[in-house]
């Protein structure tokens, strides 16, 4: 006698609908603020704007690429902003030894100090948040250590080092066009290979991932790894743009970073998220600063109050729809 399988039940609309909220709310609003701002201001719908809007984007995008893997999987990383600036100091005084030095002397410090990180945390079961937080006062001293106190800005030396953050085609400079390869290989790596799937079961259940097979502690270490190197790469890359590597540069960065990151539909809990949603974060906050200059009698301070806001709201959210799935 043949027996038929029944066909698994097909998800119920609410549950469907708050996948689609979880997945895409962030273009979604994207989408709304782009349009509000086409009607609200004539120059905000202009090739120009939106290219600045890509241009000072960039940098945060591809720090979020690296913050994305690392809180799929659970964790946070509090040192990317510091990181940015110690690259930025480093590539500008490397700088003077040619284009070579300037990129690969702070992708080796950062990415050696991500790498230090993720081996503290995946081998001694050390909380993320404190291991950061630690690398964030250390790389900020180390900064401050090469640069004299603050005192001293190296200026970038090297015209084809200056060239990778300043050159532009088609109206966007080299920094967007490095931020949209990496995201379409990161992309692939967190979608389309066993790294990636296992930095989700990671984020799921690292006991449960464990009991499958997944190298828990090799794949988190290589996240921080990746968040390090790409914090670096961004710092570097801004150092070029500005001709120095400036000092007072970074300051909450990591705060904005995570900021995108939860907007764009990563739960903090990990085990969810994508770098759609993500890069649809970034665009989101950098579009509420572009409004906020329209405006004009905002300060750039008020994108902070702005940004607070969307995240807490978000947070809140994503908590009701994780809720609302498990009821249906």
């Amino acid at each position: 006698m043949t027996t038929v399988e029944a066909a698994p039940a097909a998800p119920a609309k609410g549950e469907r609908a708050s996948q689609i909220l979880q997945h895409h709310g962030a273009l979604m609003v994207l989408a709304a603020t782009v349009l509000i701002g086409a009607i609200a201001f004539d120059s905000f719908a202009t090739p120009q704007n939106a290219a600045n809007i890509a241009v000072s984007s960039s940098f945060i995008a591809i720090i979020a690429i690296g913050m994305t893997f690392v809180i799929i999987s659970g964790g946070i990383d509090l040192s990317v902003g510091s990181s940015f600036v110690l690259a930025g100091v480093l590539a500008a005084y490397g700088s003077r030894y040619g284009v070579l030095v300037a990129l690969l002397l702070p992708l080796a410090v950062c990415g050696a100090i991500g790498l230090l990180q993720g081996l503290i945390i995946s081998r001694t079961g050390m909380a993320p948040f404190i291991v950061t937080l630690a690398g964030l006062l250390g790389m900020r001293g180390l900064m401050l250590a090469v640069s004299g106190e603050g005192a001293s800005t190296y200026l970038v030396e090297d015209d084809a080092f200056a060239s990778l953050g300043q050159a532009s085609f088609l109206g966007l400079t080299m920094p967007v066009y490095i931020t949209l390869g990496l995201f379409v290989l990161a992309a692939v790596l967190l979608q389309r290979t066993g790294f990636g799937q296992s930095v989700y079961a990671i984020g799921g259940s690292e006991e449960a991932a464990a009991l499958m097979g997944v190298p828990v502690a090799r794949v988190k270490t290589l996240v921080y790894l990746i968040s390090g190197l790409l914090a670096g790469l961004a710092g570097a890359l801004n150092a070029a743009r500005l001709s120095s590597g400036v000092t007072i540069l970074g300051a909450g960065l990591e705060l904005d970073v995570i900021a995108a990151v939860v907007i764009g539909g990563t739960l903090l809990t990990g085990g969810a998220g994508g770098l759609t949603g993500t890069m649809a974060g970034v665009l989101l906050l950098g579009v509420i600063q572009s409004l906020i200059n329209q405006v004009g009698t905002l300060t750039s301070s008020f994108q902070q109050v702005v940004s607070g806001a969307f995240l807490a709201l978000v947070v809140v959210v994503q908590r009701l729809l994780h809720r609302a799935q498990h009821l249906s």
